[in-house]
């Protein structure tokens, strides 16, 4: 199989290049494939000719959207836009990744797909946009939504904590609740779901619904630190964007591709530390 990754710099796209590495893969990042382009998302589809595209590109600063609106769209929403047109044009399904934040945690319970999005934040929105799009221009489409996304590579959550282990005590947030998701774990089951054709929005996370806090407290506990985690309210951290109390996802899918339990995401990113 041909496959066309997007964003293939961060976090996902390494795990989903490494994953797929038996098929023909073109890891596009950034530098390589603007997809806010639609001229330049044209040709590279044209060009390359997959199979499959896979957009891992995304606009990720959850709280500089709030003052960078138009970016966040350009690459959240026109991004998609661009190559859902491009993969319709040739018949092609189109891989969409997108996030729990497009929910507002109202409803106190984890989210499945078939929930109503109610974004709260010009990211969320963005992200929100980029899903219509991909539905609207290209019936081939796997919208695949995530949360709290974690790697090794790149900038992420638990790599902030690490960092601040030379300073303690760690502070992290315990009113705050989603589904952790290792970058390897997603990427293993996008590479099911392509082989699908079963069309249509999966919540993809690691399984079960936890906060910031104990995702701390169980990698500093595994990887034996003595550092302090103290649990702090949300409103320790006053942010511009506004987050959803609690984002924790459910799928009523194909089980088959569900995702390990969050603590295993946790388990296998503190071995891949090394």
């Amino acid at each position: 199989m041909k496959i066309l990754i997007t964003g293939a710099a961060g976090q996902l796209g390494r795990a989903l290049t490494a994953e797929l590495a038996a098929h023909e893969v073109e890891a596009a990042s950034h530098q390589r494939l603007d997809i806010t382009r639609l001229d330049d998302v044209r040709e590279a589809v044209a060009g390359f000719a997959p199979d499959v595209v896979i957009n891992a590109a995304a606009y990720n600063y959850v709280d500089r959207a709030e003052h960078e609106a138009i970016e966040a769209y350009r690459v959240n929403a026109l991004g998609p836009r661009n190559l859902a047109l491009a993969t319709a044009a040739v018949e092609i399904p189109l891989v969409h990744v997108s996030t729990d934040y497009v929910f507002d945690g109202g409803a106190g319970r984890p989210y499945h797909e078939f929930d109503q999005p109610h974004p709260l934040s010009i990211y969320a929105a963005s992200k929100f946009s980029g899903e219509l799009a991909v539905k609207e221009l290209n019936q081939r489409h796997y919208i695949v939504r995530t949360a709290w996304l974690f790697h090794v590579h790149g900038r992420n959550f638990l790599s902030l904590m690490l960092s601040l282990n030379r300073q303690p005590p760690v502070k992290a947030v315990d009113d705050q609740f989603s589904s952790p998701t290792y970058a390897p774990h997603l990427a293993r089951a996008i590479a099911k779901l392509i082989k699908t054709q079963a069309y249509g929005v999966y919540h993809i996370a690691g399984q079960g619904g936890t906060s910031r806090f104990e995702m701390t407290r169980l990698l500093f506990s595994i990887l034996g630190l003595q550092t302090e985690v103290v649990a702090v309210p949300h409103t320790e951290f006053p942010a511009p964007a506004k987050r959803p109390r609690y984002s924790v996802l459910t799928t009523i899918q194909d089980p088959q591709i569900l995702l390990p339990p969050w603590q295993e995401g946790i388990h296998a990113f503190a071995r891949a530390l090394g």
